[in-house]
């Protein structure tokens, strides 16, 4: 049966539904001797793409279609009464009625693409079900598709019922639309009765493809490649409708990607039941492949291979078209920067102007500096990252801060005539107004030009086991407790993870009572569970982008949102543009506003000569490690390397981002760039490399410089050099990149040891590599923020407490501050904002006043009535005229923040009465009960009621639960008679101790990290934080069988360990772990002895063993521990809940 294809075919892009990677399938195909075979995917095109491209791979010709529901023609009947969903909300109802489109040519597609985007109308947040209206099918239906009317559409239902009659009646409006495009699918799965899937419905179905004359196709309605995932359908049917699994309705196990053969003997059965013979059978194969074939539609067709940018008049051309504009941009944009009398920016700008022409990519720069300049007309700070901040056209355009030549950046590693894919602009854009930027793009280039990018949500561990522990009816709670006992990692790696991660030991032994869920979970490994909006893909495209990609709403109904992942977007030749959301910039800008407010002084971050980037007050506190807050320089493995490093000018920092990467870190990068920047000799394999690595002390750091070298070792210019170090990570090409190095090295004279020196530098290179320009465009923000908090600190925790733009948890930067003698001032609903603000707080310093909308649970419309209703003079006057609800009332009232609404004889608790009695007397009036309108002393305003007041445990417990912060005191002041028992030692005073010194240590877990090592060891990193300081752990894997499950559960730690000294700082390698809040319960309860002896108790035996292996780092190369580099299990920071409050979680 040469030529059969399947024409119906589910991957793991239909969300829930489909249980194979568009791969597999192909692959499966391939394997079956199909010459072509369609993906149809419901709802949705977005693995088009990788199915085409995997076809290509496979030999496979892909038809491509989409699986759509449509209305019905005729009002169907009342729905049955539902179960109640397994997990609470609504019932699940999906559409009935389903059809399957194929895309015939170019312009079936761009119907498709219509059709699709009509669907999805009006479905935000599943406001609706995606269907598609009549009207729609009318208007965009017709040439150049194929439809297919299965078991479920409305036809074929009619049949199912045995109304032949109706049947016929309902395949008219579909014959007016398609015409002879028009198919009958016919379907068997074994199922009995007529109902879809069964043998003697598709038997109906070939009676009315012949009594109508429209011709028939066998399809098997695939979901799975393999028999054996039919189990994965059955668990993605219940995660989609909400219900445990349902054993009257399992999968049935028959719709998996049969062989020729297989459909073969199908089309047989249904002819038998029809009462035909073998020749109609034998028809229905052919009709099937004769489909098949006339679906010619080829990938570049629907934009693989092609370049879309915006029509030149879009972007202000001329007669003289995109190039001769951009010329003249970037010509008048150098002049402007003082550059057009600089003979080499002149010669550079003029080398990339005739790269970019020569490409044909004038409107893709065009694009992106409109993009900023727009951006940048709205008063947003933005700024270029990336390669791209290494072009003189991206500086002359305004996109790029940095010049080129002061930093030497090589304008290769961008772009050129060497490579065919487009470059890559990445740009920085405040997170709190990244929406008004997306804003801007539409208005400029259109809604049928731009979109933003989709980012498919896939099963991930932790998701994979909460959907097939429901599905598989175990208890909510259960559920709950095993997922989050897991890190953060791929599902295929939960038996693994299980038997090989110490922390999980106390699950591994039950983990017989759950049955398939391990199996199963793991068998959803990346499939499809939802579609979010990319945090900063933008596509920006020509006019026929909607013709090209179906579009939907964006959960929240923003904006149209490609039916495409952002790898795809680029393969699709549009302009893929990141606009990235830096809440750092948000933070400094908000900052610099509250300075002006404050001060009148108006400062513009981007002026050198307001902040030089050298300011020797900013690079004090780089070198004391005092990071906390600053840009990229925050995190403790930065603050041990600056330590280290003592910074000393800009180029310093430039190279400390870069050396704080896996990479170079694994690769012994930094400690060599140390030793030679203290004073020691640098090393250069060959003089002719010292131009190249001088300003790094003979040490590769980027890939610049590995572009350089490989163009000094063989002549090949720089372009071809930059191929060469991307083909580094290619272990199949590195032998011949190797032996082209060798021989171009020795042929311009290099000695055997020179080359091989150099070539051991540039194949290791492959492992620790980065990007110079991307380093030059962090060092300006992070330089910018070390600035503010040198001369401004208050006013950078306003904005740092306003934006959470860091790693660290909004109580860990309040400390930083104190530390630093920054008042934080409490919320007052007389003097707190919506935002965080700064005012003085006596003694001529200034104070962070904290903000009303940092109050756990209040409404942003409810925040901004409280604040413009000030000042109260009665907690009355509060209610009636700030109208807060009762809970946003009662927080309030716990952490203080009425106090100024009396003379200072109530309690916090009399406060909580008289709102109770508040909240009953409105809802009485609201009833209609007539009461007059409250008064001060209507509630007792006037005298206390003789409750006593909170204890200082209760009200920090308070602000720990409504703010997230410890405002009053430290949380760690409970706990010092504690600590001091037990002799304990601070932050402050760990860094007077000498290394080998055995301690005690304590605080408030603030991170908790699992990087990758270069030994391939997994070792977890901890930072505690004591309120006189930070204190920073690791625990190596001999610690880890004993103290792993507690470091990642516990929010409160005390730890045993030993105090290593890097630098000026200093770590505790820890080798017991306990949780400080059971220890204080005991102490509490049986008195000094019974912590002592608990902290005395014996660790418990290790069982499972490390895992042996290590993995390949695809990015770097390196060796990786296979659970290094996961957020662990937990919490990143202390989850302040389980002390009794609420925290928002980390600021990073």
């Amino acid at each position: 049966m040469a030529g059969f294809a399947h024409l119906h075919v589910a991957s793991g892009y239909s969300e829930r539904y489909g249980a194979a990677h568009p791969e597999q399938l192909a692959q499966r195909a391939a394997e079956r001797g199909m010459e072509a075979l369609a993906l149809t995917d419901r709802d949705t095109v977005t693995g088009a793409v990788r199915f085409a491209q995997a076809c290509a791979e496979t030999g496979v010709r892909p038809v491509l279609g989409i699986d759509l529901a449509v209305a019905p023609l005729v009002p169907p009947p009342p729905p049955p009464r539902q179960r109640t969903p397994a997990r609470g909300g609504a019932h699940v109802v999906e559409p009935p009625l389903r059809f399957v489109l194929l895309a015939k040519d170019r312009e079936g597609w761009a119907r498709l693409c219509r059709i699709t985007s009509a669907a999805h109308v009006g479905t935000a947040s599943r406001a609706a079900p995606v269907q598609v209206p009549w009207d729609a099918l009318r208007e965009h239906g017709g040439q150049g598709l194929t439809v297919l009317l299965g078991p479920l559409s409305e036809p074929v239902r009619a049949l199912a019922a045995g109304r032949e009659d109706v049947a016929v009646r309902l395949l008219r409006p579909w014959w007016e639309i398609f015409g002879e495009d028009l198919r009958l699918e016919a379907v068997v799965h074994g199922r009995p009765g007529t109902g879809a899937g069964s043998l003697r419905l598709a038997a109906r179905t070939l009676a009315l493809a012949d009594r109508t004359r429209t011709p028939a196709v066998l399809t098997n309605a695939v979901r799975y490649a393999d028999p054996a995932q039919h189990r994965l359908a059955d668990v993605l049917d219940a995660a989609r409708l909400l219900r445990p699994i349902d054993r009257r309705q399992l999968d049935g196990g028959q719709r998996w990607l049969k062989g020729e053969q297989e459909m073969a003997r199908v089309a047989q059965d249904i002819a038998e039941c029809a009462g035909t013979g073998p020749r109609r059978a034998g028809r229905l194969l052919a009709d099937t492949a004769a489909t098949a074939a006339g679906c010619r539609l080829v990938p570049r067709e629907i934009g693989l291979g092609e370049r879309h940018f915006p029509e030149p008049g879009v972007v202000g051309a001329g007669r003289g078209g995109a190039t001769a504009l951009l010329r003249e941009k970037a010509t008048a944009g150098l002049a402007a920067r003082g550059l057009d009398r600089d003979r080499k920016a002149r010669e550079r700008l003029a080398e990339e102007l005739g790269i970019i022409a020569g490409l044909g990519f004038d409107a893709y720069f065009l694009a992106v500096g409109q993009v900023v300049a727009d951006i940048r007309e709205l008063g947003i700070r933005v700024a270029a990252r990336g390669s791209g901040a290494g072009s003189m056209v991206c500086h002359a355009l305004g996109i790029a801060t940095a010049n080129p030549l002061d930093h030497h950046l090589l304008f290769e590693r961008f772009l050129s005539t060497r490579r065919d894919t487009l470059p890559d602009i990445d740009i920085d854009v405040e997170s709190a107004r990244r929406l008004e930027c997306y804003d801007a793009i539409f208005r400029r280039f259109g809604h049928e030009r731009v979109a933003v990018t989709a980012m498919p949500e896939t099963y991930r561990a932790r998701r994979a086991l909460r959907d097939t522990g429901l599905a598989l009816g175990i208890a909510p709670d259960e559920v709950d407790r095993i997922a989050k006992s897991f890190p953060h990692l791929r599902a295929c790696d939960i038996t693994s993870a299980l038997a090989e991660l110490p922390e999980l030991r106390s699950l591994a032994a039950e983990a017989g009572r759950y049955g398939p869920l391990w199996e199963l979970a793991e068998g959803l490994d990346s499939l499809v569970h939802g579609m979010a909006m990319h945090p900063c893909g933008v596509i920006i495209s020509d006019a026929t982008l909607l013709d090209r990609l179906p579009v939907q709403p964006t959960p929240q109904g923003d904006y149209p949102m490609a039916m495409a992942a952002k790898e795809e977007v680029e393969a699709l030749g549009n302009i893929k543009l990141d606009v990235l959301a830096v809440r750092m910039q948000s933070a400094m800008a908000h900052a610099v506003t509250e300075i002006e407010q404050a001060t009148g002084d108006r400062i513009d971050l981007d002026d050198p000569a307001q902040v030089p980037l050298d300011d020797v007050f900013a690079f004090q506190l780089i070198q004391q490690s005092q990071t906390i807050g600053m840009f990229q320089l925050e995190s403790p493995g930065q603050q041990d390397l600056l330590s280290r490093l003592q910074p000393r000018n800009v180029q310093d920092v430039i190279a400390d981002i870069s050396l704080f990467r896996p990479g170079p870190v694994q690769g012994g990068m930094p400690e060599r760039y140390i030793a030679a920047r203290h004073g020691g000799d640098p090393h250069y394999a060959h003089p002719a490399l010292e131009p190249v690595l001088a300003d790094t002390y003979g040490v590769t750091i980027w890939h610049e410089q590995v572009i350089e070298t490989l163009d000094v070792m063989t002549g090949c210019g720089k372009d071809r050099a930059e191929v060469g170090r991307r083909l580094l990570g290619d272990k199949e090409k590195l032998p011949q990149i190797r032996d082209w190095f060798h021989r171009a090295a020795a042929a311009r004279g290099f000695s055997p040891g020179v080359r091989d020196e150099v070539w051991a530098t540039v194949e290791a290179f492959g492992a620790y590599g980065f990007c110079r320009a991307h380093a030059v465009a962090f060092a300006v923000p992070a330089l910018q923020s070390a600035w503010l908090k040198a001369h401004y600190p208050a006013f950078l925790l306003a904005g740092l407490l306003e934006h959470d733009p860091g790693m660290w948890p909004k109580r860990v930067i309040v400390s930083d501050a104190r530390r630093r003698g920054v008042p934080v001032l409490p919320v007052d609903v007389n003097r707190s904002r919506a935002q965080h603000t700064v005012e003085r707080a006596g003694n001529d310093r200034w104070g962070v006043r904290l903000a009303l909308s940092g109050v756990h649970g209040i409404g942003e419309e409810e925040c901004a009535r409280i604040a413009a209703g000030r000042p109260y003079e009665s907690l009355s006057d509060l209610w009636q005229r700030g109208r807060p609800s009762r809970p946003v009332a009662e927080r309030l009232a716990e952490i203080g923040a009425l106090d100024s609404l009396h003379d200072g004889r109530l309690t916090r608790r009399d406060l909580l009465l008289q709102i109770a009695e508040l909240h009953r007397q409105s809802r009485a009036r609201s009833a209609g009960k007539g009461q007059l309108p409250i008064e001060a002393g209507a509630v007792g305003g006037a005298e206390p009621s003789g409750v006593p007041e909170m204890t200082g445990r209760e009200a920090l417990g308070a602000e720990l639960s409504t703010l997230g912060i410890d405002v009053s005191r430290h949380l760690m002041e409970h706990h010092h008679r504690l600590l001091r028992e037990i002799g304990a030692t601070d932050a402050a005073h760990l860094a007077d101790l000498q290394a080998g010194r055995q301690v005690l240590v304590a605080g408030v877990r603030a991170s908790t990290q699992t990087p990758p090592i270069a030994s391939g060891k997994r070792i977890i990193f901890v930072t505690l934080e004591d309120g006189s300081g930070l204190v920073d752990l690791a625990f190596f894997e001999d610690s880890h069988e004993a103290c792993a499950h507690t470091v990642f559960h516990s929010g409160l730690l005390l730890v045993r360990g030993t105090v290593q000294v890097r630098g000026t700082r200093r770590t505790v390698v820890g080798t017991m772990a306990w949780d400080l809040e059971r220890i204080a319960s005991a102490r509490r309860d049986e008195g000094p002895a019974a912590a002592l002896a608990l902290l005395g108790a014996d660790a418990p035996h290790p069982t499972p063993a490390q895992p042996q292996r290590t993995l390949p780092n695809g990015t770097t190369g390196a060796r990786l521990h296979p659970y290094a580099d996961l957020q662990p299990a937990g919490t990143r920071s202390a989850d302040l809940r389980r002390l009794g409050h609420r925290s928002p979680g980390s600021a990073g």
